[in-house]
């Protein structure tokens, strides 16, 4: 299978810094936030990679730096073969926006209130020119919401009189309105009731079988990630430290933070197996550590972890950063 998304060496850098004046009276130096820091994977068309981790690892900046909402620091991203940063800048930059759509986190949050659906999952058809006129949006849109379980005379109604679940369909349906290739969801779910979040991403498979779709899911719930993913990429302080298929990181996790997230699920079957609770606190990402970004709360960790940083390296049909696997320790 050929990839239809091709990141390499992604890194983004935020300046946090105080400023110019505060800096100089209390004497502080400019702050950076490397919220991604040399992310590299793949996907491949039709299939689902799966971005975990705890809140402030990255997931939702890999996102951004995909549709091109950032610019990356350094790095690139390849869709469909070709350079996205290079492609923004130009005419392509249009087609390319048409083939990548994301769904963002918070349903109450993304549609405009002022707006009616037929206006918010209508604005990309009329942007991109896909339709002649107002007949044809009314029909084109009827179509898209149909697509994703609402009924076409929604169209009329305005966000505030949709429930959480139905909002992130109509994101989904505004997403789907330019017939792209590629959607990048993040946390699409997160902000919805539990049996909500299953009609929600049941659509989304029906979807994806249907059209053909590629995602990159961002998520931090593991459970979902289980029920929509191809292959799992764990991120740590804006690092990928495992990038496994599904089946092999659930039933055989490497690294010790992707045993640590997969021992913090409730074992309803209760097995009895050995179960390691999550230790310590995520560092301040304004000073992460020396070495290895995980060895303060690693219990597998000695002196090599805390001077030397590991590289997303193939172990065993796996790609994974860490020492103690690599070295046979674990």
């Amino acid at each position: 299978m050929t990839a239809l998304v091709e990141v390499s060496g992604l890194a983004k850098v935020f300046d946090v810094s105080a400023p110019w004046l505060n800096r100089v009276l209390e004497r502080k130096a400019r702050q950076f936030v490397h919220a991604v820091d040399g992310v590299s994977f793949k996907i491949e068309k039709g299939k689902t990679l799966a971005l975990v981790g705890e809140s402030g690892c990255g997931k939702s900046t890999v996102a951004r730096l995909l549709v091109g909402l950032y610019g990356p620091t350094r790095g690139t991203v390849r869709f469909d073969g070709q350079d996205t940063q290079t492609m923004l800048s130009t005419p392509a930059g249009r087609t390319l926006h048409r083939r990548m759509q994301m769904i963002f986190q918070d349903p109450y949050a993304s549609l405009n209130p002022r707006w009616k659906v037929r206006d918010i999952v209508g604005e990309p058809l009329r942007e991109h020119g896909l339709v002649p006129d107002d007949e044809a949006l009314k029909k084109q849109v009827g179509e898209l919401l149909s697509s994703v379980g609402l009924a076409p005379g929604d169209m009329e109604k305005f966000p505030h009189q949709f429930s959480g679940g139905q909002r992130q369909r109509i994101s989904i349906a505004r997403a789907l309105a330019t017939q792209p290739e590629f959607l990048v969801c993040d946390e699409p779910t997160s902000a919805l009731d539990v049996s909500v979040q299953a009609q929600v991403l049941n659509i989304m498979k029906d979807l994806q079988r249907q059209r053909g779709l590629t995602y990159l899911f961002i998520s931090h719930n593991l459970a979902v990630v289980r029920h929509v993913s191809d292959n799992v990429g764990v991120m740590y302080l804006g690092r990928l430290v495992e990038l496994a298929d599904k089946a092999t990181l659930f039933s055989n996790p490497r690294h010790p933070y992707t045993r640590m997230l997969l021992d913090a699920i409730p074992d309803i079957a209760m097995t009895g197996r050995a179960r390691t609770p999550v230790q310590g606190e995520v560092p301040n990402p304004l000073n992460p550590p020396s070495g290895c970004a995980f060895h303060p709360r690693c219990p597998h960790a000695n002196a090599r972890c805390s001077a030397e940083r590991p590289e997303l390296t193939s172990f065993k049909g796996i790609q994974v950063a860490c020492h103690a696997v690599t070295e046979g320790r674990i």
